[in-house]
């Protein structure tokens, strides 16, 4: 590696350690989320003990200032008061509580060696004053191990180092050496390397709340995506059916005119050539959308069920168990196929969940006639036994929210006040204005 490598990484390094270092910064958020820590929302009641801790220290801190370091009461009163209170500040302004502790112990040291007079043994020794007895290691650890819980590691390695680099130094300008530095360092350690392990456990608790929220996001997206599938496939024979009647009518239409002019069989050739080419355009689309369906082929051809197949659905359902009855109200007539389609399926998904949430109830159908509308109502009692526990996550109310809205209407779901479940969904029997061809 060259000279000028060298010289330019140390230079990065020094820049980096200003950066974490020099800062008065708030919170650090976990990584690739604005949130803090969730411990820090119990910070109030974590403040008063640690008061409490923080005025015990001081009381000890003032006390050993005064007798190892010879400091005066007023100094040492002042010093031992920022250390002290580092241990709160460290809550709100982990860096700056940091800078406080150690800035403090070497305040200290230097007052010491400025008014202290040298002795002979051991040599340059001042006092017998050791930085990290007693409460002076206390504080440190806990501002430690406080900070790691809030900053990033890299910035916890660094003041772990400058501390264990400080103390020593300390020691030695005090006393002339520094009594067993390994257990105080080995406590140090252990309190960052504790706080990092805590904080590390939060952040990858973080990412797998986020992960699992976007996978639900996925899953409900596809879920839906798979509801839209099933509705268009199933929608394909009625568009298809429509599609076929315009062209037959466009090629039977000339014969039913006496001498038809060229312009009008010209115009009816382009009606069912383009009605043929929309059928053909559709069989694809279809043809995708049925690549990966399950269901066998006699069924994925079978025509639409309509509202003339209920009483078949309902027989079926009381042949599994359950009480079905069934009303309709007002004058029946001819209603879109699009419509019943939808009716009859909202009425399948409804009388499939009694039977899988509500074993032993009793279940009451409506079909409801109307002028402008249809009203397909279905609910059920309580059950009458345990429910077993549901083999998962299902798409049935979602599949009935996305029919109701297809054709405009709408579409109430929700528990009853006997502790049963009612499904009400009101279909316009006409399209809304905005959606009427002109």
């Amino acid at each position: 590696m060259k000279r000028g490598e060298r010289a330019g990484r140390v230079v990065a390094a020094l820049r980096a350690l200003r950066a974490d270092l020099w800062t008065t910064a708030l919170d650090d958020p976990l990584p690739g989320t604005a949130q803090r820590p969730r411990w820090l929302d119990w910070r109030p009641a974590i403040v008063v003990p640690l008061a409490v801790c923080a005025l015990v220290l001081l009381a000890g801190l003032t006390n050993r200032y005064l007798s190892d370091y010879g400091v005066g009461m007023p100094l040492a009163f002042l010093l031992a008061s920022v250390s002290s209170a580092a241990l709160v500040v460290v809550l709100f302004r982990p860096v700056l509580a940091w800078w406080a502790s150690t800035v403090s112990m070497a305040a200290a040291t230097v007052v010491a060696a400025v008014s202290a007079t040298p002795r002979p043994f051991p040599p340059f020794a001042l006092t017998d004053a050791q930085p990290w007895a007693g409460p002076q290691l206390t504080l440190q650890a806990g501002v430690l191990f406080l900070l790691a819980l809030r900053v990033r590691p890299r910035i916890a390695a660094e003041t772990l180092a400058l501390t264990v680099l400080a103390g020593p130094a300390c020691g030695l300008v005090t006393a002339g050496h520094l009594d067993n530095p390994v257990v105080p360092i080995t406590v140090l350690a252990v309190s960052v390397l504790v706080g990092t392990l805590l904080r590390g456990r939060q952040v990858a608790r973080t990412e797998l709340v986020a992960q699992e929220e976007l996978t639900a996001e996925e899953r409900a997206r596809r879920t839906l995506l798979e509801e839209r599938q099933r509705i268009a496939r199933e929608l394909h024979d009625v568009v298809a059916h429509h599609m076929s009647v315009i062209s037959i009518q466009a090629q039977v239409a000339p014969h039913l005119a006496d001498n038809p002019s060229d312009e009008l069989k010209d115009n009816l050739t382009g009606i069912r050539q383009n009605a043929v080419d929309a059928l053909t355009e559709l069989r694809r689309v279809l043809g995708v959308l049925r690549a990966e369906d399950p269901l066998p082929a006699s069924a994925r051809h079978a025509p639409q069920p309509t509202l003339d197949h209920l009483d078949d659905l309902i027989a079926n359902v009381r042949a599994a168990g359950l009480t079905v009855t069934a009303h309709a109200t007002g004058d029946p007539r001819p209603l879109p196929p699009g419509l019943e389609l939808s009716a009859f399926r909202i009425v399948q998904e409804a009388l499939s969940n009694a039977m899988r949430h509500a074993p032993g109830a009793r279940v009451r159908v409506d079909i409801g006639h109307h002028p402008t509308s249809l009203t397909v109502r279905i609910a059920n009692t309580a059950p009458d036994r345990p429910v077993p526990p549901s083999p998962g996550t299902g798409h049935g109310l979602l599949g009935m929210r996305e029919r109701a809205a297809m054709l405009g209407g709408d579409l109430a779901t929700g528990p009853s006040p006997d502790g049963g479940y009612e499904v009400t969904a009101v279909l316009p029997t006409t399209p809304p204005a905005a959606e009427v061809p002109l």
